[in-house]
């Protein structure tokens, strides 16, 4: 991939938006990065700075438009555009639909969906404008197949592939070079589990000790190299680990059917 490139990454301080900045200072991009942790996105920046690369650190709550649109703006200013823009952030959540208050459903939505849709549109001008423009949006293998206690997740990953599946066609009819890519990716080991939200009642350590000990597979590094690698080659869709490759393969083969499977695996598990 050539160097003096320029890529605006949500999420930045941890997991796969880290390791996405790490690997893309490697090859002489520029970055800006955002992220709420403040400290761990200090940290993420200056490993950046080791490696020679300029890297911009913003505090940004992705689920504030205002933040999402003035980072975007002083994005743009210091480092003369943005050809890439990877949406990361995202909060897990848990809960029953009748146990889970309207706040955090809105909350989920707001920062994994409408943060999305925000920085798109924010640098959708500067994708545009690039010789090769790529917007990179992370779904989820929740956002292919729906699982009990875990609506509004689901919701925010399904509402993610639907927009940008219809903002990538939208890019085909506009532009030769631009393009979005939807990310589903599987269970990974970031910390994800542990900084999950969850609906009152429900047992927060038990289940991201579940998820880190039967679902997270895929490690950062091998996330973030498939998401460049896909992204750069201007791929719909880019798929994440062998447990969303099952998925995928899931519920194509059964459709509607899948969703009498998992309650039944479920009430298995809790025998």
């Amino acid at each position: 991939m050539p160097g003096e490139w320029r890529a605006a990454i949500t999420g930045a301080g941890s997991g796969v938006g880290r390791e996405i900045a790490l690997q893309l200072a490697g090859q002489n991009w520029s970055l800006a990065l955002a992220d709420n942790n403040y400290d761990a996105l200090l940290d993420t920046q200056s490993r950046c700075a080791a490696m020679n690369a300029v890297a911009r650190a913003t505090q940004v709550d992705v689920a504030d438009r205002g933040e999402i649109m003035s980072w975007a703006a002083t994005s743009r200013s210091a480092l003369g555009g943005i050809d890439a823009v990877f949406n990361v952030a995202g909060i897990l959540y848990s809960g029953d639909v009748i146990d889970t208050p309207p706040a955090d459903f809105d909350l989920v939505m707001a920062t994994n969906f409408e943060s999305v849709v925000n920085s798109s549109r924010a640098f959708l001008p500067d994708i545009l404008k690039s010789r090769r423009g790529r917007i990179v949006n992370v779904s989820s293998a929740f956002g292919v197949m729906s699982a009990p206690g875990y609506s509004a997740y689901n919701s925010s990953k399904f509402a993610v592939r639907g927009f940008t599946e219809a903002l990538n066609q939208e890019l085909r009819l506009t532009s030769r070079t631009a393009r979005a890519t939807c990310v589903i990716s599987g269970g990974l080991k970031t910390s994800i589990a542990w900084t999950a939200r969850a609906a009152p009642g429900v047992d927060r350590a038990r289940t991201a000790d579940f998820f880190d000990s039967h679902i997270a597979r895929t490690t950062p590094k091998e996330a973030a190299q498939r998401i460049i690698a896909g992204a750069w080659k201007g791929k719909s869709q880019v798929t994440v680990g062998n447990d969303a490759r099952l998925i995928e393969v899931t519920t194509r083969v059964l459709g509607a059917h899948y969703q009498q499977l998992l309650p039944a695996l479920q009430a298995l598990r809790r025998r």
